[in-house]
Formats: structure tokens, sequence, C-alpha cells
């Protein structure tokens, strides 16, 4: 009997078009692991079910003849089927209290959970992950962000003429038109009252990575933070380029205790012990774009009682845009206080008063908090995805799921990565229990 997998349609909102396996790929499965595939019929797929079918692949709106069903996104509670497994982003490792209930509909039923968020290799990076193109798309929505919102202030730029990353047919027609922008700036176009336009882009990760590939298309000359404040103070300033600086842990954060040093893993360890020392930098930053992972245990990089004391006192502020593309809801960026639409991208936080509105247009700071970015560029976000996953898809087709756990026979990565089996928490997520 050969193996058998299916493709659930991702239908969490009308931007989701991404798939786990491209066409070529599922080709591949078929031809030379003699896997057969079948996917459910969708609308808005990036790829369309024609170039599924052309790859030998079956269009069935019921998949309950697949033994093991690859996703994206979340799963509705009604889709699960008893003793199936499921291979998608569960989002259910922190307790996120609104996948609780899907959680529990799969231990109902005793399913098998494959989160691809917890594959990682032995030294525990991640091997399946969309950051990068969470910063790529990050970063053309925050520039074209900044343009818009200069036009509105009156200040033209050649920025004004980037457009929604969603817009472009390509990733590669986005990166062409911002490089053209790239020229002109090269060429001094860039208005004197705008330089030093200074790009603070906090993280070193993948996302940031991705940020820094479509920054980078522009003429640009990097800093180090402690640079910001000399550079405000010189009268040369560069009309042919931006300036970049990366923010690290250091940057962002020092011991409480002023005789203490600081230490990446104390800090990892006890991030009690620290705090913030980003808002010195905020004043003097024309954009920042944040790339950071956070939770509650770390300090804030931007509060909203720094913001209201810098405008509420009238002091001299350069910043015009927080590219939040991580995106945690009052989270390292507290005025990030609500999540947005890629046709819907971006929001003014007025520190004064805490009111926000929808758009680029009044007093404060334009806030861009796209929730699912790489689904503006579902293609190439689709086709990096896929290359990932597709040595592992044959065998997670081929195991044993009846056996137990112990005898359970995946490559490392992937079996680090069952958070349920036969209904049960795994050893290494029982914790989550206590979220249920």
């Amino acid at each position: 009997m050969k193996p058998t997998i299916g493709i659930r349609r991702e239908d969490k909102n009308k931007w989701e078009r991404r798939v786990p396996l491209t066409p070529e790929h599922v080709k591949e499965l078929i031809d030379n692991d003699g896997m057969e595939i079948y996917l459910q019929p969708s609308p808005i797929r990036v790829f369309s079910d024609q170039a599924f079918v052309q790859a030998g692949a079956g269009i069935e709106e019921d998949l309950s003849a697949c033994p093991i069903i690859f996703a994206v996104k979340e799963i509705p509670v009604d889709f699960f089927q008893p003793g199936r497994t499921y291979v998608f982003f569960s989002h259910v490792i922190k307790g996120q209290k609104h996948n609780m209930p899907m959680l529990k509909r799969m231990m109902e039923l005793k399913c098998n959970l494959i989160d691809y968020e917890k594959v990682v290799d032995e030294k525990g990076w991640r091997l399946i992950f969309f950051g990068r193109h969470a910063g790529l798309a990050g970063m053309i929505d925050t520039l074209w962000a900044l343009g818009q919102r200069l036009d509105w202030e009156g200040v033209t730029t050649p920025l004004g003429e980037i457009k929604n990353a969603y817009r472009y047919e390509t990733l590669a027609e986005a990166e062409a038109s911002i490089s053209e922008v790239g020229e002109r700036i090269r060429k001094g176009d860039l208005p004197e009252s705008l330089t030093p336009l200074i790009f603070g882009v906090t993280g070193y990760g993948n996302v940031s990575k991705g940020a820094q590939e479509i920054l980078d298309l522009l003429p640009f000359q990097q800093i180090e933070p402690e640079d910001i404040f000399s550079l405000i103070e010189r009268s040369d300033f560069s009309r042919n380029n931006i300036y970049k600086a990366v923010f690290k842990e250091e940057h962002m954060v020092e011991p409480s205790a002023s005789e203490n040093k600081f230490d990446l893993q104390d800090y990892y360890d006890h991030p009690q012990k620290y705090r913030s020392q980003f808002e010195r930098y905020i004043p003097h930053l024309t954009v920042l774009v944040n790339c950071i992972y956070w939770d509650e245990r770390y300090p804030r990089l931007v509060t909203k009682r720094f913001l209201k004391g810098l405008f509420d006192e009238g002091k001299d502020s350069r910043l015009r845009v927080i590219g939040d593309i991580s995106c945690d809801i009052e989270g390292s960026i507290e005025c990030t206080v609500k999540e947005t639409q890629p046709d819907n991208p971006v929001y003014v936080y007025n520190p004064s008063d805490g009111q926000v509105v929808d758009g680029y247009e009044g007093t404060g700071v334009t806030i861009l908090a796209v929730d699912n970015l790489p689904c503006e560029i579902s293609r190439e976000a689709s086709l990096d995805f896929s290359q990932v996953i597709k040595p592992f898809v044959p065998q997670i087709a081929r195991a044993d799921f009846s056996v137990g756990f112990d005898e359970l026979a995946l490559p490392a990565p992937i079996k680090n990565a069952v958070i349920l089996h036969h209904g049960e928490l795994t050893p290494d997520y029982r914790y989550i229990r206590g979220f249920l």
C-alpha cells in the first residue's frame, strides 16, 4: 500500500495562500517516493488546483482516507478525525489560550500532532520556519509606510513609490522596485531635512536577516548603535544613503545593578536582573524595525510611558514609523495595541492620549503590525518552506504511529516535534497540561 498524505486548504483568512508542499515537490514525492497525495480544492491557493493535478496529485474535498494531513496554519476543531496524524503550526507550546480547544479536541480523538515550530537540530536551532519571509515582507511594508507617512507630511522622497508587499506579483518585482528607489537615493534624492535617515533593526535572527535583505537594496552605511549619537551631532549627513544600526541584546538592555556587566547567558537565564536601555536611542531613529523574540519575562523596548513623555514635553524626535514585524500585542513595542491586515497595515498611535487611527495620517507614530506577513509573499514563502520539509515527508508518511512513543521511528528533529501521540502529551510537552 502506497504511503498517503493529504494537504488541507488554508482558510484562516483571504490572505493565507501558502502551501506546505509545492506542485514540483509533490511530483517528486509521487514519482520518486511512490506516494499518493491529495489536496482539498482551494480558489485562493498560490498554486492552482490544476498545477497539482498535473503533478499527479488528486483533488478531494474529503481527506478522510489520508492517515496524515499536512497544513500550514491552525486547523478548525471540526476537521479532526480519530487517530489521524496532523502536521502544522499549532501555536500551542506557550499554552496559547485561543488554541486550547483545538488541542483538547485532538486529545479526545487520540490524534498525533507534529508542530513545525519544534523541528530543531541538535543545537536547538529551528529547521522549518517562515521567519525570513516575515522579515522580507515586513521591511517592504515598512518602507511603504515610511514613504506614505512622509508624503502626508509634505516631504517628497523616492520612498513614496514603494508599494505594499502583496501588491507586487513576485518578490523579485518588489526587489527591483526598491533597487530603483535606491538608485535615486544614491543620486541625492533625500531631502536635507530628513537626513540622517536612520533605521534601527532589533535582533539578528532569521526575521532580522530577511528584513535586512530588503533594506540593503538601498544604499546604506552600517553604524554601531553607539555611533548614532555622534552621527546626529555632525553636520555632514549624507543624502546619498541611509544609515543602518543593528541592535543586539547588549545594546537593548543593561544590568539593573550598575556594578554588574552584561552577560548574554545570564540575561537569558535571569532577565529580571536587567532593564531596558533602548529608549535612549529612540528619539534619533527615523524608523524602528522590530525583529526580536519577546515574552513577558523580558524588558520592553518601547513603552507607552516613554513615548508620552517624548511627545508631551515636545522633545525633538525623528521617529516616523515602527515596523513591528514581531507583532506581540502590547509586548516589546507596547504601542502595538492591535494586529492589522495587509490591505490596512498601519495605524497612527498618539502617545498623548493612547488613541489609534487607521492609516498613516495624524499625530503620533505610524505602527505596522501585520500579524501574518509571510502570506504577502506566498509563492516565495511556500517554495522555500516546501524545499525544507520535503525530505521529511516520506519518513513521516511511512512511520508506524500505532506503536508506543518510545518505539516511534522518526528522524530526531521530527520526533522532537511530536507534541501529541495517541492523544497524550509527550514527555517534553506535558507542561502544556497546566494550560488546559
